[in-house]
C-alpha cells in the first residue's frame, strides 16, 4: 500500500510537472490575453464586454495598419474559455520581424487606455519579456522562476503582482487563474514602478510613428503579370519574400528544371516599378547572394557585364540592382505560388485565387505602362544606406553621443538603442562590486542548486575554516590586474570604488604581502610582454589611429619640427579614449556571439541573464547557397 501511495504521488507529481511545460509557445510568437475585470460583473455580461473589447481592438489595428505589412501572422483576437476564465487570445507569429512584435505591445497598451476595467498579459517564448527588457531595474525578489503570469498592462501601465504577504509557502510562479483572482480582489496592491515601466516600454516610445519608418520602397525590374499581382495583393511581398529567404532544393527544384512550363513569371514583358517592403524584408531579400535560374541566365549574364564593364555608368549599374532584386522577387512568387492554395497563410491563399483568374482570364487584363505609371508611389526609391555601418559613427553612438557628421548615423534607432544596451549592461556586470570570487551572482536563479549543496557546505564549514587562513585572495588588486590585462584603464572602473579605503591590515602580514604584490608584479609583466609580442592585447585602432600609428616610424627620422603637432594629435585622440574601449568591447561581444553558429555559448548566456536577446546572424556561408 505504501509503495502504491508512493506511486500515486510521484505520477501526480509528474503530471503537475507536465503542465507547467505543455503550453510552452512557439519560437518567434508573442501571446496576448484579454481580460475585462469587474468585481459586480455577472458571467452574462461577460461575452457582451469582451465582444466591444475585440471589436474596438480590431478597428484600432486596421487603423494603425492600414498600409502595414506583417511578417507572418497579423494581430487577431478571439474569444476563449479555459480554466473556468473567459477571455480574448490571440497569437502571432512574428517570424524574425521583432518590430511585429513590439506592435502588438503598443496596439494592446493603447486599447487598455480606452478601456479602464481592462487587463492584458503579454508573452512568448522567452516568457515575460516584458520584464527581460526591465531586466536591470526589477526588484530582486522578482526572477525568471516567479515572474510568470506577474506581468499585466492596465490603463497604459505596466502593474506587477507582489509576493503574497500572509505568510503562506510561496510558490516559483503564480497560475493564470490566480493571477485573476488577484485582479479582481486586490487590484490595489499591484505594483507600479516608472523605472521598470520606462524600461519595459522603451522600445514603444517611437510608436505610432515607427509604423511608417519601418517601410522601405525599393524599384525592381519584374514581369508585367507579377506586378499586377503585387499591386492588387501588396501584402503578398512578405510570404514571397521568406518563401526566397528559407527557400531550400525541393523549392528550388521548379526553377532549375530545363522546362519553364510551370513557371508563373518568366523574365519576359519586364516593367520597372516600386515595390514596398518592410525594412526587414527588404534587408532578407538584398543580403542574401543568389545565383540566376536557368531562366535568367541570359538575361541576368548580360546586364551583368554591361554594369561591371569598364565604360558602365550608374544609370547601367542602377539598372543592374533592380534586375537583381527583380529577379529574387519573382523566384519567391514562384516558390510561393506552389502549394500556394493549400497554404495556411491568408494571403497566400489570395494570390493562388488571382493565378487562377489570370488563368481564364489571360494577359489582357495586365496593366499598361502609362497605368502602371499612374499607380501611387509607382516610381518611389528609398535610400538604403541604413543597412550600412560607418564605424566612426558607431563609436560615437555607442558613447551615447552624435555623429559628428552631417550624414545620418548607422543603423535605425533599434540598432543604436539595443547596441548601447549591451554596452552598458556588460560594462555595469564587469564593475559589479556585489561579484566575489564565486563570480557574478543572478538572483534567485540558481536557488535550487544552493538548497542542495547547502547541508554538504555546513558539513565542510569547520574543516575549511583552517585551510581559508592559509589562503588569502585580494580581490581588489585581482580585478585591478584584469582591468590591465584587458586594456581598461582605472579610471574606467566604478566611481563608487574610487572612495573606497582598504581596511588596515596587522603589521606582521604586510611585509609578506609586499613581497606577494612585487612577485604578483613581475609575473603580470613577463605574461604582459608575452601577450604583446603576440599581438594578443592588440586593439583594433579607428581609422585616424592607424594614420596615428603608422606615423611614429617617421616620427624620429622628423625630428623635433614635428613635436608639436603629434602632441595635438594625442591631445585629440585622447578625448576618445572611452569611446575605443566601447568599440573594442562590442566588437569583441558581437564575434563572441557569431562565433556560436547560432548555439548556446558564453556570450550568449551572459547577454541572456542581462536581458538582451541578439538576433539570428546569417553566416558567411550563405554566400555560397543558390
Amino acid at each position: 500500500m505504501a509503495g502504491s501511495e508512493d506511486f500515486n504521488k510521484d505520477t501526480k507529481s509528474g503530471d503537475n510537472q507536465f503542465k507547467e511545460y505543455e503550453r510552452v509557445l512557439p519560437e518567434n510568437c508573442v501571446e496576448y490575453m484579454l481580460f475585462v475585470i469587474e468585481p459586480d460583473l455577472q458571467a452574462k455580461k461577460i461575452h457582451s464586454s469582451l465582444e466591444a473589447v475585440r471589436k474596438a481592438a480590431v478597428q484600432l489595428a486596421n487603423q494603425l495598419t492600414k498600409d502595414y505589412i506583417w511578417q507572418r501572422d497579423g494581430f487577431n483576437l478571439e474569444t476563449k474559455t479555459d480554466q473556468g476564465l473567459h477571455y480574448l487570445h490571440g497569437i502571432t507569429d512574428y517570424g524574425d520581424s521583432i518590430e511585429d512584435e513590439w506592435l502588438i505591445v503598443y496596439i494592446l497598451r493603447e486599447l487598455t487606455r480606452q478601456f479602464p476595467d481592462l487587463w492584458v498579459r503579454v508573452s512568448d517564448s522567452d516568457g515575460e519579456f516584458l520584464l527581460v527588457e526591465a531586466a536591470n531595474v526589477l526588484p530582486k525578489w522578482l526572477s525568471p522562476e516567479n515572474d510568470a503570469n506577474r506581468a499585466w498592462i492596465h490603463g497604459g501601465q505596466l502593474r506587477i503582482i507582489p509576493l503574497r504577504t500572509d505568510g503562506a509557502v510561496q510558490s516559483k510562479s503564480i497560475t493564470l487563474p490566480d493571477a485573476v483572482r488577484t485582479l479582481q480582489s486586490a487590484a490595489d496592491s499591484l505594483i507600479h514602478s516608472t523605472f521598470v515601466e520606462a524600461e519595459a516600454f522603451y522600445r514603444l516610445e517611437k510608436y505610432p510613428e515607427q509604423i511608417q519608418e519601418s517601410i522601405h520602397y525599393a524599384m525592381v525590374t519584374i514581369p508585367r503579370r507579377l506586378a499586377y499581382v503585387i499591386h492588387e495583393i501588396p501584402k503578398s511581398i512578405a510570404p514571397a519574400v521568406e518563401a526566397f529567404y528559407l527557400r531550400d532544393p525541393i523549392a528550388m527544384k521548379p526553377m532549375l528544371s530545363a522546362s519553364t512550363e510551370r513557371l508563373n513569371f518568366l523574365p519576359k514583358d519586364l516593367v520597372d516599378v516600386s515595390v514596398k517592403f518592410t525594412k526587414v524584408l527588404y534587408a532578407q531579400l538584398k543580403s542574401q547572394v543568389f545565383s540566376p535560374p536557368p531562366a535568367w541566365q541570359d538575361i541576368f549574364t548580360t546586364s551583368e557585364k554591361q554594369a561591371t564593364s569598364a565604360d558602365s555608368s550608374a544609370d547601367l549599374q542602377g539598372k543592374h540592382s533592380m534586375l537583381e532584386l527583380g529577379m529574387k522577387v519573382a523566384c519567391g512568387f514562384e516558390m510561393l505560388a506552389v502549394g500556394a492554395a493549400k497554404n495556411k497563410n491568408r494571403t497566400a491563399r489570395e494570390v493562388a485565387l488571382l493565378l487562377e483568374d489570370l488563368a481564364e482570364d489571360g494577359d489582357s487584363i495586365l496593366p499598361t505602362d502609362a497605368e502602371i505609371g499612374g499607380w501611387k508611389d509607382s516610381t518611389r526609391n528609398d535610400d538604403d544606406s541604413w543597412m550600412d555601418i560607418n564605424f566612426d559613427d558607431f563609436e560615437q553612438e555607442l558613447n551615447g553621443k552624435r555623429s559628428t557628421s552631417k550624414e545620418k548615423s548607422f543603423g535605425d534607432a533599434n540598432a543604436q538603442a539595443d547596441l548601447r544596451k549591451i554596452v552598458s549592461r556588460f560594462e555595469a556586470f564587469l564593475n559589479d562590486e556585489k561579484a566575489g570570487i564565486d563570480g557574478a551572482e543572478f538572483d534567485e536563479m540558481d536557488e535550487d542548486d544552493d538548497d542542495e549543496d547547502e547541508d554538504e557546505d555546513e558539513d565542510l564549514e569547520d574543516g575549511s575554516d583552517s585551510e581559508d587562513r592559509d589562503v588569502s585572495f585580494d580581490e581588489e588588486e585581482f580585478s585591478r590586474m584584469m582591468r590591465e590585462m584587458m586594456g581598461i584603464p582605472a579610471d574606467a572602473t566604478n566611481p563608487t570604488q574610487k572612495g573606497k579605503e582598504k581596511a588596515p591590515q596587522p603589521a606582521s602580514n604586510k611585509e609578506e604581502e609586499d613581497s606577494e604584490d612585487e612577485e604578483i608584479k613581475k609575473l603580470s609583466e613577463q605574461m604582459e610582454a608575452e601577450l604583446n609580442e603576440h599581438g594578443a592585447l592588440a586593439l583594433d585602432p579607428t581609422p585616424k589611429k592607424v594614420k596615428a600609428i603608422k606615423g611614429k616610424g617617421k616620427e624620429n627620422a622628423a625630428g623635433p619640427s614635428k613635436e608639436a603637432e603629434i602632441d595635438e594629435m594625442e591631445e585629440d585622440e585622447s578625448d576618445d579614449d572611452e569611446v575605443d574601449i566601447d568599440y573594442n568591447l562590442a566588437k569583441n561581444l558581437l564575434e563572441s556571439f557569431k562565433g556560436q553558429a547560432g548555439m548556446v555559448g558564453p556570450v550568449g548566456t551572459m547577454l541572456a541573464d542581462m536581458g538582451i536577446r541578439l538576433p539570428r546572424d546569417e553566416s558567411e556561408d550563405d554566400e555560397d547557397s543558390k
